[in-house]
């Protein structure tokens, strides 16, 4: 199942404390831009990719993808005030229907197997997210009291890539920006307009690297992607 594929890079990453967009900070020598763009430039499904950049970052990145020859890259597009504006203009620079992914350009160890059975969750159902079961105790505070244990077993942790119909998706940001409203992830629109959002399991290393703690996370699956690679796993 081909796909396309829309990643938001113009945040400035302002927790992680880093002095520049978190995305040009290096894992094993590499940048975490790059770790994540050669994941879907190696999938012989995906069709292409639209990153939107901020633009103080538009000469770096186009040098780091001529030097990393990434060539699945079609369209740079600057972003906006929000993560939602930069999704949206790269959405609507987009001219086919098909199923479209956004992907956050900080969550470099996401696995093609978890991609393709998302992008066939997606084709089925219209929407389907990726994510993970809660693992903690979850509870709901209110001026540093705890109001309520919720309920473990229905909870998920969500992450990206997230899948759609484009028509779909084109529709849930369109009302989205009639209503002026911002929402937290791309299923959040997509929810708002009636539409079933099914969700695959994915991976716990699938995580985003915010902070810098993250960071030492991030080394330690470096390392045991590449035991397992040695191994031949």
């Amino acid at each position: 199942m081909a796909y396309q594929v829309i990643i938001p890079a113009a945040g400035q990453g302002k927790r992680m404390g880093a002095g520049k967009n978190k995305l040009l900070i290096e894992l094993n020598g590499v940048p975490v831009f790059i770790h994540t763009l050669m994941v879907f430039e190696k999938d012989e499904r995906c069709d292409g990719m639209i990153v939107a950049i901020h633009p103080q970052d538009e000469e770096e990145f186009v040098s780091l993808l001529k030097r990393y020859k990434i060539a699945k890259v079609k369209r740079l597009v600057h972003g906006g005030e929000e993560r939602q504006h930069s999704i949206y203009h790269a959405l609507k620079t987009m001219q086919t229907d098909g199923i479209v992914l956004v992907h956050d350009g900080a969550r470099p160890f996401i696995k093609k197997e978890f991609i393709h059975r998302l992008t066939e969750a997606a084709e089925k159902t219209g929407a389907a997210i990726i994510g993970v079961p809660a693992k903690d105790t979850m509870k709901i505070v209110k001026d540093s009291v705890v109001v309520e244990t919720v309920e473990r077993s229905s909870l998920w942790v969500v992450q990206t890539p997230q899948a759609f119909r484009m028509s779909i998706l084109l529709q849930a940001y369109g009302q989205a920006e009639k209503d002026r409203f911002v929402g937290t992830d791309d299923a959040s629109l997509v929810e708002r307009i009636a539409v079933p959002v099914s969700i695959v399991e994915g991976d716990y290393d699938n995580i985003k690297l915010t902070t810098p703690e993250d960071l030492f996370f991030a080394e330690a699956i470096l390392k045991k992607q590449n035991r397992f690679k040695k191994r031949g796993c």
